[in-house]
């Protein structure tokens, strides 16, 4: 089975891909999430595999960002490939948004 086949399956209900994969796959999608949305007014953390920001907007520096987006491995490659979406993640519990332009992520996604 290839990796990509391993996460179909995840995201299907089955049994987590090995830790390289989910973790390369995570990492690529937040790098396509920022390139496709450069800036720096919004940090997207999916422990443990990455962090980036992305949105226009002013930059945050020092501290704790005003405007995150925090969420787990299976529930980011769900939302990056349109497998679930923002509004459904969020009243499951499972996307944890804070800061007022926070939300402006739903916008880029999915990524495919």
């Amino acid at each position: 089975m290839t990796g990509q086949d391993a996460l179909q399956a995840w995201l299907d209900g089955g049994d987590a891909p090995d830790r390289t994969v989910r973790k390369a796959a995570v990492k690529e999608s937040l790098a396509e999430l920022a390139r496709r949305a450069p800036g720096h007014s919004v940090e997207v953390r999916v422990p443990p595999f990455g962090a980036v920001q992305c949105i226009e907007g002013p930059r945050h520096t020092r501290g704790t960002p005003p405007n995150v987006v925090e969420t787990d491995p299976r529930t980011w490659l769900s939302l990056a490939l349109g497998r679930s979406g923002w509004d459904e993640a969020s009243a499951a519990g499972a996307l944890r948004v804070s800061g007022n332009r926070a939300g402006e992520v739903a916008a880029w996604l999915p990524l495919t």
